[in-house]
């Protein structure tokens, strides 16, 4: 655990240790709101997946579901599947279980580098200006965050945020790659809340919890192209749909040179509160 918060570092929670053919076992902290955090265990079982191949192959997309609530006090068992290996693709499966069973199901596909055209239409919005513009509103001891207007008021129904990894992450694609998933997290259900029509009756920050019930369902991302999560980047998430209680939230992620790193899609539960 790190001495100065008490919490294991992201460093840490990546180290997993090897508990079997292909299976590995990881923990995470307590988080604010108790339980686990769902870019902890996205990240972990990327790491996990990542351990079984070989380094040439580059993490280049993951789709996952978000099965029960995670338990802190709990180690957590990473269950890996060689689903394929092929000459340019190798797919990989990973359920994270604890003792109440699997509490996360992860599908992912690595893919060998390959020389041909790089073309990026996506481009960073100038109204995000830099990280400097904005104040630190971080709840993590793992990274910062400055979000950028009211994540969750924005008549626009977008959800932007200027992100880095607190700690320097080894220059290793794989190690990125999840350190970027750790954080992905964080911003969808702001995009699915800033779609809500009751979102402006919430006066004070405490009235979110009271108000509005959330959860991930799933998640998926696409690596574009391997950046330094230590260095600020700008996570900018739309709500794309509200219906059913279920709220879906698209977006990417840019570097403060505007380079297209990832692609996040996230769909979330959304419920008012009844009381």
């Amino acid at each position: 655990m790190d001495d100065a918060t008490g919490q294991a570092t992201f460093e840490q929670m990546m180290a997993l240790e090897p508990h079997g053919a292909d299976t590995y076992v990881g923990v995470g902290p307590r988080y604010p709101w108790g339980g686990l955090y769902g870019g902890q265990i996205v990240a972990q079982s990327l790491r996990a997946a990542g351990l079984t191949v070989e380094p040439e192959y580059l993490p280049h997309s993951l789709h996952a579901y978000f099965i029960r609530p995670g338990d802190h006090t709990e180690p957590i068992r990473f269950e890996v599947d060689r689903i394929r290996n092929g000459r340019s693709f190798v797919t990989r499966r990973v359920v994270a279980r604890q003792s109440i069973g699997a509490i996360f199901n992860l599908a992912a596909s690595f893919h060998v580098v390959e020389d041909e055209a790089d073309v990026q239409s996506a481009t960073l919005s100038p109204e995000a200006g830099s990280p400097d513009d904005h104040l630190s509103d971080g709840w993590s001891h793992v990274f910062d965050r400055r979000p950028v207007g009211d994540m969750r008021r924005s008549d626009a129904g977008l959800s932007r945020a200027w992100l880095r990894m607190v700690e320097p992450v080894a220059d290793d694609p794989l190690l990125r790659a999840c350190a970027i998933s750790y954080v992905s997290d964080d911003l969808p259900t702001d995009g699915a809340i800033a779609l809500h029509p009751d979102r402006k009756l919430v006066r004070e920050e405490g009235d979110w919890e009271r108000t509005f019930m959330n959860a991930s369902l799933d998640h998926a991302i696409w690596f574009h192209r391997t950046v330094d999560p230590a260095e600020w980047h700008l996570h900018e998430l739309r709500g794309h749909n509200l219906t059913g209680a279920r709220g879906l939230a698209i977006g990417e992620v840019f570097s403060q040179a505007g380079v297209h790193a990832a692609t996040v899609v996230q769909e979330v539960l959304l419920r008012r509160v009844r009381r």
